[in-house]
């Protein structure tokens, strides 16, 4: 018998070893579903006549300003990490009691709406409640999206040699997020400081679909995946995991955000493990990853190679001013600790 998670577990993603146990135990096989449930995978993908439906349902526990824009932005990511077009979006909003009202829900609405048709996306269903017991709003949005399927990426199609490329650089939600809803950085901050972390949301921004795009119209992309909770160095181990390689990242070839590295500087935060949306890891062929790099950047999006491809055995290692040694694990995200250690 599998040793069991001592109880209860900390605010975050479930751990890994005990996700993909139950993966393993509870969900049965299917020949329509391309891409079944697993670490590192964003989302499933389904044969649905001449084309793939892909599928993604991500909650949004963390943020409540902007909690709208967030739902669709952060599931039509994982859409665009299989290669696909997100197209419809449906949303599970709950409200809490005593605190709501039409102004409060017609925001939320709004959001989800200018989001939406920023990246062409339909707001086509889902259900909205007041609830019992809740302290504040939680969305949970499901994104459906279509790939052709010669154009399908998933990790599975990573090879040894192949190159892992970053956008943009981290944490980019993570800073966005804590200047948003942290309340004591007032009191550590100027003013302009904060609203200048809280811009990053925005820009350089937490979407990565049109990234993905770039990377799938100029190379034969491997694989793609949206590093989130647990950050980049979660996102790395949960792409090698599904992929069945191991990786060498390289730590100066990282970008941290100016932003970034001031506020986790100040609130004793790791980069490595704070919430990373608005980035994308891109695995490539060596021989294509210069080409990716140098299309990312002629659009104004900023790129570089971050890790190599190696055999599983070697494990995913960290090479830090002329050491390597196990890139670190976050059972949690950072941002989960900061709350959580704050009352916040």
């Amino acid at each position: 018998m599998p040793e069991e998670k001592p109880f209860p577990y900390p605010v975050g993603k479930l751990p890994l070893k005990d996700l993909s146990r139950l993966l393993g135990r509870y969900t049965r096989e299917d020949p329509s579903v391309i891409v079944a449930p697993g670490i590192g995978k964003d989302a499933t993908v389904i044969s649905f006549g001449d084309k793939y439906l892909v599928a993604k349902t991500d909650p949004i526990t963390f943020a409540t300003d902007q909690i709208g824009w967030y739902g669709v932005n952060i599931n039509a990511n994982d859409i665009a990490a299989m290669g696909g077009t997100p197209r419809w979006f449906l949303a599970t909003l709950l409200l809490p009691e005593g605190k709501t009202g039409l102004k409060e829900v017609e925001e939320i609405f709004a959001q989800i709406s200018g989001a939406c048709e920023e990246l062409g996306i339909i707001l086509c269903g889902g259900h909205t409640e007041i609830t019992y017991g809740l302290g504040r709003p939680i969305l949970v949005g499901q994104m459906l999206g279509e790939v052709e399927k010669g154009k399908l990426v998933s990790p599975d199609k990573i090879r040894e040699g192949d190159e892992i490329i970053l956008t943009k650089g981290i944490a980019i939600e993570g800073t966005a997020l804590i200047a948003r809803e942290w309340k004591p950085l007032r009191d550590r901050f100027e003013e302009g400081d904060i609203r200048q972390y809280r811009n990053l949301l925005r820009s350089p921004g937490i979407s990565v679909v049109r990234e993905a795009r770039i990377a799938s119209e100029v190379a034969a992309v491997h694989a793609m995946h949206d590093p989130t909770e647990g950050g980049l160095a979660t996102g790395l181990r949960e792409l090698a995991d599904a992929a069945g390689v191991g990786m060498l990242v390289e730590m100066d070839q990282i970008p941290v955000l100016p932003e970034t590295a001031l506020l986790c500087e100040e609130l004793k935060l790791q980069p490595l493990g704070l919430l990373a949306s608005g980035a994308m890891l891109i695995a490539v062929d060596r021989k294509d990853s210069e080409k990716v790099v140098r299309a990312l950047e002629k659009a104004g999006i900023s790129a570089s190679v971050v890790a190599r491809v190696w055999e599983r055995k070697k494990g995913v290692k960290l090479a830090d001013r002329g050491k390597v040694f196990d890139l670190p694990s976050f059972e949690r995200d950072e941002v989960a600790r900061l709350f959580e250690g704050s009352g916040g």
